[in-house]
């Protein structure tokens, strides 16, 4: 049985891949971005707890990571149109269908990298910070 941190993590990998972008996890940059764009799911770290006694409770603030990239000569409006689409996609349920407390994204960085031979990138790493609580800290 998967803990509630891989349960969270996997049903937000899951609201990733619903987007037009291709929605990979933990996986190395590929030589090519696919024209919708590429998202990448970092898992992040949980953090320090907050933690209640009776019953023994451990509060997170675990702040996952999206590597959002596009690349094309209209990088700019895609990159914007990427942005977007996440942020909607977190909005429409910000519990994760009710595995979590809350659901946020901050706002992303953008960086333009250039590609020897080839359009440069757009990229950008959006955190995620998933709040949630469980009776386990390993879990």
């Amino acid at each position: 049985m998967p803990t509630p941190r891989e349960t969270i993590l996997t049903a937000l990998h899951a609201r990733l891949s619903a987007l037009p972008a291709t929605a990979l996890r933990g996986d190395v940059l590929p030589e090519r971005v696919p024209a919708d764009g590429l998202l990448i799911l970092r898992d992040g770290e949980p953090g320090d707890p907050e933690v209640t006694l009776s019953p023994l409770t451990y509060h997170y603030q675990h702040r996952a990571e999206i590597e959002a990239v596009v690349q094309g000569a209209d990088r700019d409006a895609a990159f914007d149109t990427l942005t977007a689409s996440i942020g909607a996609a977190l909005a429409a349920d910000r519990t994760l269908g009710g595995l979590c407390d809350w659901v946020e994204a901050e706002a992303p960085r953008p960086v333009d990298l250039p590609v020897d031979g080839a359009a440069s990138l757009k990229a950008a790493v959006i955190p995620v910070v998933l709040h949630y609580t469980t009776a386990d800290p390993l879990g």
